[in-house]
Order: C-alpha cells, then structure tokens, then sequence
C-alpha cells in the first residue's frame, strides 16, 4: 500500500531538515573557525620563536617552509568547503525536486478527490434544482392554461373547446355545452330505428 502523497511531503521535510542539521553540525561555525585560526596563529608564532634561535639560513628556509604550509592549508581548505558546499547544494537541488514532484502529486491527487466528488456533488444538486424548477414551472403553466375557468372564458366556441357563448337579456355571457348538438339530433332524427 502507497503513503499518502501528502505523508511523503511531509517525511521529504523532514529528511531535509536533519540532513541541513548534520551539516551544521559537522562544518565549521564562525566561532569554531577563529578558534581554529587562533590555533594556527600560536603555532606560527612558537615556530616563529624557534626560529629565530636558528641561523638565517635555516630561518629563510623554515620561513619559506611556513609560507608554502599556509598556502597549502588556506588551499585544502578553500577546496574542502568548496566541494562540501558544491555537494549540499547538489543534495539540495535533488531534494528540492522531489520536494516539488511530491507537492505536484500530492496537489494532483487531492483535487482528484475534492474535486471530483464535489463537483459530482454539485453538479448533481444544480440538476436536480433546475429540473425541480422546471417541472413546478410547466405544472404550473400547464394547469393555469388548461383550467376549466380560463377554457370556458377564453377558449368557448373554439375547436377542441367547444361550446356556444349564450347571451342573457342583461347583458351577460356565459358558454353553454351541448349534451347532443343541432346537428348530431338532426342526424339521429334521420336515421331508421333499430329495435
């Protein structure tokens, strides 16, 4: 079973910040190097002292001597931190990238998840809403336009309604049905009678 790409990021940190604790740990702070540097001054000063008790010639040698050792160790030295930081920035630089190939996975698979479920979720919800809205809308139209009171008021006469708009004496209207019509009694009248 896979860790959690979120998990991974989180130990990937983690590994970083004890590997740049162990580099802290095992180069040399600035304290540390002038302690180092007060040590090779008191060695150079001592062989300086010895020095000065010998003859000229063995001086200007042991002085040469001196110089070429300190130029030499100022050497290592410069090249040791050098290819020391070139190895952690390296170190870094790989870290960084899986540091960042991990927060693009973990990215990815979290909108895989949220995303997916809640637009799925409101998605479905907005469907249902407006099909809702919908179907209460043409309910509604539907039962308003096919009532009996609005047929009957505007429709009376009409084909597919039916009926006749009767006038009273007073002046008002009103939409009768015929039960047989003028011409169905008519035609009825005209036909023999089966008994």
């Amino acid at each position: 079973m896979s860790k959690d790409p979120f998990q991974q990021l989180v130990d990937e940190i983690t590994l970083i910040r004890s590997e740049v604790a162990s580099l802290r740990r095992t180069s040399l702070d600035k304290e540390e190097a002038e302690a180092l540097h007060g040590i090779v001054a008191r060695a150079v000063k001592d062989m300086r002292k010895a020095t000065s008790e010998t003859p000229a010639a063995l001086q200007d040698a042991l002085k040469a001597d001196r110089d070429q050792m300190a130029h030499n160790a100022t050497v290592a030295a410069t090249k040791a931190a050098q290819s020391t930081l070139e190895g952690i920035r390296a170190e870094l630089a790989v870290e960084s990238e899986k540091l960042s190939q991990r927060a693009r996975e973990a990215r990815r698979a979290t909108l895989r998840f949220s995303g997916g479920i809640w637009t799925l979720l409101a998605a479905t919800l907005v469907t249902g809403a407006f099909l809702g809205l919908l179907a209460a809308y043409v309910t509604e139209t539907a039962e308003t336009f096919f009532s009996v009171d609005r047929m009957t008021r505007y429709a009376c006469g009409l084909p597919g309604v039916g009926g006749q708009v009767v006038e009273m004496n007073d002046g008002a209207t009103y939409c009768a049905h015929w039960i047989i019509t003028p011409e169905l009694a008519k035609y009825r009248r005209e036909q023999p009678q089966q008994n």
